[in-house]
């Protein structure tokens, strides 16, 4: 599938030449920080320096003082409390650091995740009633609630008060909770919100403390859970939640709670030197396997656990789970594509809408995502549920995906979500005309440009400018993700100073090196799943290469390569 580079517009010279002399960094670095809004030396030391001091006042965020109130209410008159968490990564995270926060300070503390199943995301009314049973009079609800008004109403018949801590946009009424801690209430003055939901539980635990004089060492160890929410669920890693990330991770290397780092032992990973990369790929799908496959109350189980042995145990399960949810997405994307490939219609359709009863519910997000890779279109990946078709959607870059669900909910029973990704019902027999609709409405839509795949690069790049001191600057944009994206290279005119070879099992990586057209400063550099640019790259001929720097670590000596995102023969 050809691939469009888009390379970001090159900022003011004479704003990188001022920035480069001021820190005393090379031009591309200086125009990096440049196209992150970073123009000045005191921004720049903000950047490579977070600072933990400059965590913003938690009582900034509106409803933050009744919030901290009403908790303190809880623990002075020993009030049994329900912590409630959503079962993806975001909620359990939050969940687990609420719970032990609490745990030493309510008489009786307990949380309840939703069954992804039987009761669906956020508040339920049979978490309600678990509630109380347990006689709790207050719910304190994570990364979920801010639009559970009739929940919280019901909660509220039973004697049962809400703090709500969520990061979702509001609806067109609040519930009438004691607190609604939501950094994107539209009435709310806090000066970030792109805060995960753990991370606005994180803000209730650290107002309390300040409140109530706890010392903020006390709490930092909670930022290993605020750094795995903020990675796997996306956020910007930009202002405040760069703070917490850089310090979360920090806390995940050296000191990890015994749950992570059972996590840890079981897929192979050496606290040291972990990244976000790590926590997305490896950590954060480990915990969702739990909600996917089973319940997301094991993934809680596992993150307040405090004896080694018995984390180790349930680690295990959950690596289980984890196994279970590959084989099922594996399976699933394996059959879509037979689907679409036995049919020269949906091969040339704009849209993929696929249906199969057998299907499992906990991975067809996951597949309708991969399907992109394949054909690259809004894609919605269905099953049965509940005796509805219950369905995934994924979207491409710059296509609203929401919208185009929306022209078409006179077909659906329910729909909700954003731009690229959102979730629907709808009853089987609607199933066939919201295919036809769907695919004309996006049709209409959608622009041959949002059909093509692209690369967003930062800059041009000479090969003679690579080397150690560049990718040892570049360590230090760390931590990356969206607001922060690990920088993207071109490189023109270059070829292979030799070594072209087809490497993997099935031969589709290729191995190669990039030089400029001397020969004399020659980079390593692999490509994986694209061995079919094999023909641009032998003979030495000339090609264009788009890439990132990463390290390499072979037989104990650390170099630098080049992993390639793509390759194009010369002036193509």
């Amino acid at each position: 599938m050809q691939k469009k580079w888009i390379i970001k517009e090159r900022p003011d010279d004479a704003v990188v030449d001022s920035l480069a002399k001021a820190i005393n960094v090379s031009k591309p670095i200086a125009q990096l920080l440049v196209q992150r809004g970073i123009t000045t030396f005191d921004s720049a030391r903000d950047f490579f320096r977070p600072d933990i001091k400059k965590l913003y006042n938690p009582f900034l965020m509106k409803d933050m003082d009744k919030a901290v109130a009403r908790l303190n209410k809880a623990i002075v008159e020993r009030e049994n409390v329900l912590v409630y968490g959503d079962y993806d990564v975001d909620g359990t995270t939050a969940a687990a650091m609420m719970y032990v926060f609490l745990k030493s300070k309510c008489r009786n503390v307990f949380y309840y995740i939703p069954d992804r199943y039987n009761e669906g995301y956020g508040i339920s009314y049979k978490g309600i009633d678990f509630a109380d049973e347990k006689q709790c009079k207050l719910i304190i609800a994570l990364d979920c609630g801010i639009k559970a008004v009739q929940k919280v109403e019901y909660a509220t018949s039973k004697g049962i008060e809400f703090i709500i801590c969520d990061h979702h946009e509001e609806g067109e009424s609040l519930p009438q909770a004691v607190a609604v801690l939501d950094p994107k209430r539209s009435d709310c003055n806090y000066p970030f919100n792109e805060l995960s939901g753990c991370g606005v539980g994180f803000k209730l635990i650290q107002a309390y403390s300040l409140q109530y004089k706890i010392p903020f060492y006390q709490i930092k160890p909670f930022l290993d859970l605020v750094v795995v929410s903020i990675a796997s669920d996306i956020v910007p890693i930009v202002d405040e939640n760069r703070i917490l990330a850089y310090y979360g991770l920090r806390q995940l290397n050296s000191n990890p709670r015994v749950g992570l780092k059972a996590i840890m032992d079981k897929s192979k990973m050496e606290p040291g030197n972990l990244k976000i990369n790590d926590i997305v790929f490896k950590i954060g799908p480990r915990i969702n396997a739990a909600g996917r496959m089973d319940l997301g109350q094991h993934a809680v189980d596992l993150l307040v656990e405090r004896n080694a042995q018995t984390a180790y145990e349930m680690a295990s399960k959950i690596e289980d789970d984890n196994t279970e949810r590959k084989t099922h997405d594996q399976n699933i994307t394996q059959d879509a594509l037979t689907i679409i490939n036995s049919s020269d219609s949906m091969k040339e359709r704009k849209t993929t809408v696929l249906y199969n009863p057998m299907w499992h519910k906990g991975v067809i997000g996951i597949v309708a995502s991969r399907l992109i890779d394949y054909y690259y279109r809004p894609t919605i990946i269905c099953t049965k549920s509940n005796g509805y078709i219950t369905g995934s959607c994924r979207s491409v870059a710059g296509f609203n995906l929401y919208s185009a669900i929306e022209s078409c909910q006179e077909l659906l029973e329910t729909f909700g979500g954003h731009m690229y990704a959102a979730g629907l019902t709808i009853k089987e027999e609607n199933l066939e005309r919201f295919v036809t609709k769907f695919e004309h409405v996006v049709s209409e839509m959608i622009t041959p440009d949002e059909m093509s795949p692209r690369i967003d690069a930062d800059l041009e790049l000479d090969v003679a400018e690579i080397n150690d001191r560049l990718y040892r600057i570049l360590e230090q944009f760390e931590p990356f993700g969206p607001g922060n994206m690990s920088p993207v290279f071109v490189s023109r005119n270059v070829c292979d100073g030799g070594s072209v070879m087809c490497v993997g099992k099935d031969q589709e990586h290729l191995k190669f090196s990039v030089s400029d057209e001397s020969i004399l400063h020659s980079i390593p550099a692999i490509a994986f799943r694209q061995s079919s640019a094999y023909e641009f790259v032998k003979d030495r001929k000339a090609f264009d290469v788009c890439y990132s720097i990463e390290p390499n670590s072979y037989r104990g000596k650390r170099s630098i390569q080049l992993k390639v995102c793509d390759i194009k023969a010369y002036g193509k």
